[in-house]
């Protein structure tokens, strides 16, 4: 693929890209803080780092590709106030940490997996970071970009000219709008925490130069990428929602400590909506993907979904939409399935492997490729693979161009031709009106931790002859063995 082109959220234009090393494309993604359930909302920010990398590997490139996992450090709000959404945690279901960080880092990445999002080739953990982050807080203190204040150290941004440049953020309007119950400490509301002290009570502390504490957020970030991807790397990729606080503050860190810019590419997903509006733990509208499998979806339409949209552009979800997704889904799937029956190639373990091999050169691949590297352009690549599986192409030139564009799409289409996918709906004969009623109000019992309510929801269920088995991809059920 020639002419790769990707937006730059630093520059606001789309630009070529040529990789600091021809060899090799390093990319760092902002990963999750592992606290709760990661949302379809949030989810929208690895389907779009998946199929970035994707494209690349596609265009011919060797990715590195790094994501940290955050069980430490993030404050309810970004922008260093509140309390660290880790000890909410604690609080809400009275486990440790570390209990908390492992299960619901296990839940993500099944979740991730259900969506068929690439597992990154590094996967960090901010606590098994610690002493990397006080080494980068140090380099800045040497530098004399930080100050010390009774709860911590902070980053001072007036010593860093282009702070904001990211966000394009009005500092003095920051300092004239501050709130009356700002840090009054701080020189700008704008300066940020490298490191917090903590109480003694506080679970989740390490020893430090300035006192026992944890890290800063932004903190974490700028040690392992660099740790893992060098001072230089490529792109850097994360929701919008991270331009104007995390990411501005890890920029300015990353080149006041290097002394360089570090990251050549910064990389933004926009919003996903709800029904028009935002979607929020808080505002009581916030779905992930065990609820998209309650109501009779398979991942993969969410991932359809997202597809049909570009990634800067807000994406508004409604389950009609969904529905909508799984139909033209469940269209592909017995498309790909037809077509490798016809060929000979249904059971083949990569149905891919077995065909001849001339479609990369197709003019329908050409333009495919020319799509997917214009930023991305996943909508109207999608378009090709359509007008693909509608035309009357041989059938062994149309599945093989088919699952060759499914390598950067992902929706499953290599498994539908090996009959493992096939029309979705949702599911058995036991799955009636009343039974899904039932299990949903189980799965709210269980997001709200009322364990008892869920438990008496599953007995009632199997009164009425119905099984329910929690998997991965969310609860199964069958009816209740003799």
């Amino acid at each position: 693929m020639a002419g790769l082109r990707l937006h730059n959220t630093l520059t606001r234009q789309v630009e070529p890209f040529e990789p600091l090393d021809p060899n090799e494309v390093r990319i760092y993604t902002c990963g999750p803080t592992v606290y709760d359930y990661a949302t379809i909302g949030n989810l929208r920010a690895y389907l779009f780092a998946d199929i970035l990398r994707r494209t690349l590997e596609y265009t011919g490139y060797r990715v590195k590709h790094v994501m940290n996992i955050t069980d430490v450090g993030h404050l309810e709000s970004d922008a260093d106030e509140g309390e660290d959404k880790m000890l909410k945690g604690v609080r809400r279901e009275r486990k440790t940490p570390w209990e908390i960080a492992g299960y619901y880092t296990e839940v993500f990445f099944s979740h991730s997996e259900a969506l068929n999002i690439l597992r990154p080739h590094i996967v960090c953990r901010a606590t098994e970071h610690i002493p990397e982050m006080i080494d980068f807080v140090r380099r800045l203190e040497q530098l004399g970009y930080t100050y010390q204040i009774s709860d911590g150290v902070y980053f001072d941004i007036s010593k860093n000219p282009r702070y904001g440049q990211l966000s394009g953020l009005d500092l003095e309007g920051q300092r004239a709008g501050a709130r009356v119950d700002v840090n009054l400490e701080k020189r700008h509301p704008a300066d940020f925490a490298l490191w917090r002290l903590a109480a003694p009570e506080h679970i989740m502390q390490w020893d430090s130069p300035w006192g026992r504490g944890y890290p800063g957020w932004h903190i974490e970030c700028s040690a392992m990428s660099t740790k893992y991807l060098g001072d230089r790397f490529d792109i850097h990729t994360g929701g919008v929602d991270h331009i104007p606080v995390h990411h501005e503050d890890e920029l300015a860190q990353n080149d006041c400590a290097l002394g360089h810019r570090v990251v050549s590419r910064w990389m933004h997903n926009e919003f996903l909506l709800v029904d028009g509006g935002r979607m929020g733990k808080s505002l009581g509208n916030f779905y992930t993907v065990d609820n998209l499998v309650m109501r009779g979806f398979h991942p993969l339409a969410y991932r359809y979904l997202v597809l049909n949209a570009h990634y800067r552009s807000k994406l508004n979800f409604t389950w009609e939409a969904l529905g909508g997704a799984q139909t033209a889904l469940d269209r592909l799937w017995q498309r790909v399935r037809s077509l490798a029956l016809a060929t000979g190639n249904a059971g083949t373990a990569g149905a891919a492997a077995a065909l001849p091999g001339a479609a990369d050169e197709s003019p329908e691949a050409l333009r495919f490729a020319e799509l997917i590297g214009d930023d991305l352009g996943t909508p109207q690549a999608m378009s090709v693979l359509w007008e693909v599986a509608r035309g009357d192409r041989d059938p062994g030139g149309a599945l093989e161009l088919m699952l060759l564009f499914d390598r950067v799409l992902g929706i499953g289409l290599d498994a539908a031709a090996r009959g493992q996918l096939g029309a979705h709906s949702a599911g058995t004969d036991v799955e009636t009106p009343e039974v899904l009623a039932l299990l949903q109000q189980r799965e709210d019992a269980r997001a709200a931790r009322d364990w008892g309510r869920a438990d008496q929801i599953r007995a009632r269920l199997l009164e009425m002859g119905v099984a329910v088995e929690d998997t991965p991809s969310g609860p199964k059920v069958r009816p209740r063995p003799a």
